[in-house]
């Protein structure tokens, strides 16, 4: 089946947001939401959110799934907050186990954060599948840019996440701890096995040298034979030369602290403290 797709482009972030819908049905999806967020006040706003609410609702649809690629270093997940508006279930790759232990260390969680999935309502691994409405997806584990990332192949369509971008930009970094470049480079390997003219939709998009409209869709034949690091059968050497090079040079996206203790959430604030207040840790010297 042909899943109808409807992208939401976050400037702020270069993030996209995907609603998919059963072509047959109302039943739909939402991909790697947005929550807004100012570094600079700690204040939080739900515009992009908001954006993706309004045409669900204006469409008639009924959300069934909202699905996260992978714990997102680059922005916050509107998760919690559209799942209190519309509903569904929010499901991510069942290594954000060791996203969690990772992460629960550096922040120094302690043990009331638990470190179980549990703050999902779905873990998927390797081979499941799911539903919306008539519409099957099917999941595979991509990892190297994080552990946990996830495809989400459905119908004619894959969401890649952070795995894969258009092909001129190339591919995600894999310098985040856990990250692997011989990984990533393996799972891009598993994407473009899918069939040519499997439709192919990126997490994000930053506008390659000489292109001056923002881009998201692509297919698994255009990927093969045109992505500028690993199409026309590069090997994996050289990739991951050519990654860990890139990748050396590359500052911290400037939302990772504050994305990470929240994704790894579920798209929810820490704790309020005994003043009502949730607060969001720097540590320093440690990334």
């Amino acid at each position: 089946m042909k899943p109808i797709v409807k992208a939401f482009f976050d400037n702020a972030t270069n993030t996209i947001s995907y609603v998919v819908r059963d072509p047959q049905g109302v039943a739909c999806a939402i991909v790697d939401s947005v929550l807004d967020y100012d570094p600079a006040s700690g204040r939080t706003d739900t515009a992009s959110a908001d954006a993706v609410i309004d045409w669900v609702q204006a469409e008639g649809l009924k959300l069934e799934w909202i699905l996260e690629s992978h714990v997102h270093a680059d922005h916050l997940s509107a998760a919690p907050y559209i799942q209190e508006k519309l509903g569904g279930k929010i499901g991510i790759g069942d290594r954000i186990t060791v996203v969690q232990n990772t992460f629960g260390k550096i922040f120094n969680e302690g043990t009331a954060f638990q470190r179980d999935g549990s703050q999902f309502d779905a873990l998927f691994k390797e081979g499941d599948s799911f539903h919306i409405g008539q519409l099957r997806g099917d999941v595979l584990h991509t990892p190297g840019h994080t552990p946990a990332c996830l495809t989400y192949v459905i119908g004619d369509a894959a969401f890649v996440g952070d795995t894969l971008f258009m092909p001129d930009f190339g591919t995600a970094r894999c310098d985040f701890p856990g990250g692997s470049a011989e990984t990533l480079y393996h799972s891009i390997e598993k994407i473009l096995s899918l069939p040519d003219e499997t439709r192919v939709f990126v997490g994000h998009d930053y506008k390659a040298p000489g292109r001056d409209e923002y881009a998201w869709e692509t297919t698994v034949g255009e990927q093969k034979a045109l992505n500028v690091h690993v199409g026309a059968g590069k090997p994996m050497d050289e990739f991951v030369a050519m990654r860990t090079k890139r990748d050396a040079s590359l500052g911290m996206p400037r939302l990772i602290l504050p994305s990470l203790q929240v994704n790894m959430r579920a798209g929810r604030m820490p704790e309020p403290e005994d003043n009502g207040v949730s607060y969001l840790k720097v540590p320093i010297n440690t990334l």
